[in-house]
């Protein structure tokens, strides 16, 4: 069954089909170059070595959208009865390592990090008015739904995951367009 079981059938009406790829690129297209424009706002030293730093970001959020989507197309369920009968603390670290995801190795360890890393930075950029609630919001909906793939028998249909996919590559490509080019500074008002 999909994530959102009432659009599974409009998910075959091929008008449908295209704005919602569309949408999934366009709306992690805007949320790279956000993201990527607050990073070299917030750290101006950045800009010295511009080719550098979009390239690190660039392959960073590559490798976690490659390792991000099979999680996302299969994830590991987590059982409620399971966590409430946790007696001894190995169980109870277990659970936890299950829960957060990192249980199955440096690779999810590693996509975890970027994750982490950019809420890190999305709190410590100025990202004010609509483009923070356009990031926030979209944001929060992938991680509703990343939760629901999780915490309930509900799994990703495969235009879903394509359409997480489109999501993830466009974000890719946004930390890209966002960082490529040098920020000039704002012009002081000399009254």
């Amino acid at each position: 069954m999909a994530l959102v079981p009432p659009l599974e059938e409009i998910f075959y009406d091929p008008t449908f089909s295209l704005i919602a790829i569309l949408s999934a690129f366009a709306i992690g297209l805007l949320q790279g170059i956000i993201l990527g424009r607050a990073i070299m706002v917030r750290f101006p030293r950045l800009q010295n070595n511009v080719k550098k730093v979009s390239i690190s970001l660039f392959v960073l959020f590559f490798i976690n959208a490659i390792l991000s989507v099979p999680r996302f197309a299969s994830p590991e369920k987590i059982d409620f009865s399971s966590i409430s009968q946790a007696t001894s603390t190995g169980e109870v670290a277990s659970l936890i390592f299950l829960i957060l995801g990192i249980n199955t190795g440096f690779l999810a360890v590693l996509a975890i990090s970027v994750t982490v890393m950019t809420l890190v930075l999305l709190k410590l950029t100025h990202i004010r008015g609509t483009s923070k609630i356009f990031v926030f919001s979209f944001s929060l909906l992938i991680l509703l739904f990343t939760g629901l793939s999780r915490f309930t028998d509900l799994t990703p249909s495969t235009f879903e995951v394509f359409l997480y996919f489109l999501y993830q590559l466009g974000l890719t490509i946004g930390i890209l367009a966002g960082t490529v080019r040098k920020i000039k500074p704002k012009k002081q008002d000399l009254h």
